[in-house]
């Protein structure tokens, strides 16, 4: 009787040999200079400060984030109805920046910078593990990383966010493609030990996957997209679905492709999750800013001209600018020749994927990770903003750098001649994105740059108003604005804007009249009726200035000004009790509100309360030493009442 053959146990692995090592070198070296280089480029970024769009929000006016790092504010980022779309781990890394760096500019913009830095070795490393090709993969990663569409992404910290989740998108990527080569690696003759570590070995690098993956939607929902750019990578490069395909089809077998959708069901029900999730804070943002719906018709012409905008942006970096605006309508002419090219490359990468599948993963990761900042939904977001193009302009560089491979293969001298015209590329990539880092210096380059290089801007103006407006330049302010109201009428921001310089200016019945046009236009915008009270209680029309203030309450309770302000209204009032009410409110919110603790000494002061009139002036000193007025009646309430002036009325600095 024949005995069966035994399997021979695969060998140990062995230590890595000089000749491995020498291979690695290389890869090693390029990880680390385009890390390096990335550095340098954005360095400037460092000595930038932050920008008077959305950075108040995130950081500068947020309590929160200007706490740091602290268990209410944990709780805090992990809540729905934060402000913004739910990405706690965003808001905790901004947190942990302003406990590590405090609150100057410089610590958030070289995090930012650091992790872009990160994210091009990262793209390098998982191009690198997936083809085998080190000089293409250092091409795609270092295009990405130097290209002046990244800027946005990079030097703005409100977009910590684009550079967070590109992290933990990349790093879910590698794990996966790790976890994939495993299963086609394994060898059918594995005994049990083996077979089980290396079961084990695959487990842990899905899990990790998933984790990077969670990590990344809890950074940025645009990741949603990432469980089809994993069937994408099983198609090319990893090649899971054409082993099992028939000779020249783009089709998988029914029940590998059921096989690979089921792999990643995991992957899925988070996508779905965080969709939910972006919903609901989504209609929240919409409610609360008087979002108003487009025909689906308009989102369509939308999408098709972004697409084609952004693939040109991509190859012609010209005219970028902070923000775009769109018309309320397209001409067919407009709409015609986006929606020609988009249908031509899509017609393209079908017809030659059967043979170089590169161009139909590349042109579908495009084309398939946008979707959630497209507009083809009601979702809120702009237009198009070069941030956008973060994560899907990987898909376009890949095949671009792989189509010229491909193309100039037969060449005799084609290492030469790819080495020149990548090396010119980069090099044009780092000039232009100097050059675009410098229009991020301060918000008045910034919004300056943005009127210049497009038209009919009415977001740019207003921004540049409010600038122009803080450095006191009221009258350029007002024609910023009032040059934003005649592009859109209907921008109820601009109106706002335009009382609050008129105001300064003096002309308070004009302002309100504006304030009172915001409210018509989005009758639930906290800042509109806010200001509306101000001014009210600057024109003592105290009764109407506390309704608009209570209103202002009522939308937005930890509105730490509006209950100061309103605290002043009702002791002004005569209402004293309840003005300490809301000065202590305004405290509780923001324990360094110096004029708060002024204002709550004064009325401290009313009720014969001389004790603690004196703590409270005594605190507002020791915020703001140079505070006069608390230094003046701290000093007459020490001097005793029976010998001084009384202190004076509550602050007036709103």
């Amino acid at each position: 009787m024949r005995r069966p053959a035994i399997q021979p146990r695969p060998a140990p692995p062995k230590a890595a040999s000089p000749a491995r090592a020498q291979r690695r070198l290389p890869a090693r070296l390029v990880a680390a200079l385009l890390f390096l280089v990335t550095i340098a480029l954005y360095w400037p970024a460092t000595g930038f400060g932050f920008i008077n769009f959305d950075d108040p929000n995130f950081v500068t006016s947020n309590i929160h984030v200007q706490g740091g790092l602290n268990w209410e504010a944990v709780k805090w980022a992990f809540q729905l109805n934060t402000g913004d779309y739910w990405h706690p781990l965003t808001w905790l890394s901004l947190m942990l920046d302003a406990s590590l760096f405090g609150q100057g500019a410089a610590g958030f913009h070289f995090t930012n910078l650091a992790f872009h830095a990160a994210n091009g070795v990262l793209l390098f490393l998982l191009l690198r593990l997936l083809t085998g090709a080190l000089w293409r993969s250092a091409v795609v990663a270092a295009l990405f990383a130097l290209h002046p569409l990244r800027v946005e992404s990079v030097v703005w910290v409100t977009e910590r966010k684009d550079v967070l989740s590109g992290c933990f998108g990349l790093l879910a990527l590698i794990c996966y493609a790790r976890y994939a080569q495993g299963r086609m690696q394994k060898p059918a003759t594995l005994d049990t030990l083996h077979a089980t570590r290396s079961t084990l070995h695959e487990s842990t690098f899905y899990l990790l996957s998933l984790c990077f993956f969670t990590c990344g939607l809890m950074s940025k929902a645009m990741l949603v997209t990432w469980p089809f750019v994993m069937l994408l990578l099983d198609y090319w490069p990893l090649g899971r679905m054409q082993n099992a395909a028939p000779r020249g089809t783009l089709c998988a077998p029914r029940s590998t492709l059921l096989r690979l959708v089921a792999e990643k069901l995991p992957f899925f029900m988070l996508s779905g999750i965080s969709c939910v999730l972006t919903y609901l804070t989504e209609r929240g943002r919409q409610e609360g800013t008087g979002f108003v719906a487009s025909p689906a018709l308009l989102r369509l012409e939308n999408a098709l001209v972004a697409y084609a905008s952004y693939l040109g942006k991509t190859f012609w970096p010209a005219n970028l600018a902070m923000s775009y605006t769109r018309p309320d309508h397209w001409s067919w002419l407009e709409v015609g020749g986006p929606a020609l090219v988009v249908a031509g490359v899509c017609l393209v990468a079908l017809w030659l994927g059967r043979r170089r599948p590169y161009i139909l993963v590349g042109w579908c990761w495009f084309l398939g990770t946008l979707i959630p900042v497209i507009g083809l939904t009601q979702g809120w977001g702009s237009f198009m903003a070069d941030r956008f193009t973060y994560v899907p302009s990987v898909g376009v560089l890949m095949l671009t750098v792989w189509g010229v491979w491909e193309l100039t293969r037969g060449w005799r001298d084609q290492a030469a001649v790819l080495s020149v015209a990548g090396g010119a590329a980069i090099v044009l990539c780092v000039a232009l994105t100097r050059q675009q880092t410098g229009y991020w210096r301060d918000s008045e380059v910034l919004f300056r740059h943005a009127v210049e290089v497009t038209e009919n801007n009415y977001l740019a103006h207003s921004n540049l108003g409010n600038v122009l407006g803080k450095k006191g330049q009221i009258d350029e302010a007002i024609r910023e604005f009032q040059e934003a109201v005649r592009i859109k009428p209907g921008y109820f921001l601009a109106y706002i804007n335009l009382g609050v310089v008129l105001g300064k200016k003096g002309q308070t019945d004009e302002a309100i009249r504006q304030f009172r046009e915001a409210i018509r236009l989005n009758p639930d915008y906290i800042e509109a009726h806010y200001d509306l009270g101000v001014a009210l209680g600057k024109k003592g029309q105290l009764d109407e200035a506390i309704r608009e203030l209570q209103e202002t309450i009522r939308l937005e309770p930890d509105h730490a000004q509006a209950h100061n302000d309103l605290g002043a209204d009702l002791y002004r009032r005569g209402r004293t009790g309840e003005a300490v009410h809301e000065y202590q409110e305004a405290i509780r919110l923001k324990p360094d509100y110096a004029e708060a603790h002024y204002d709550l000494g004064i009325a401290f002061y009313q009720q014969r309360r001389a004790g603690e009139a004196i703590r409270q002036f005594q605190e507002a000193l020791r915020i703001k030493p140079d505070f006069a007025a608390a230094r003046r009646n701290l000093n007459a309430v020490l001097a005793t009442e029976a010998h001084s002036s009384p202190p004076s009325g509550p602050s007036t600095d709103r």
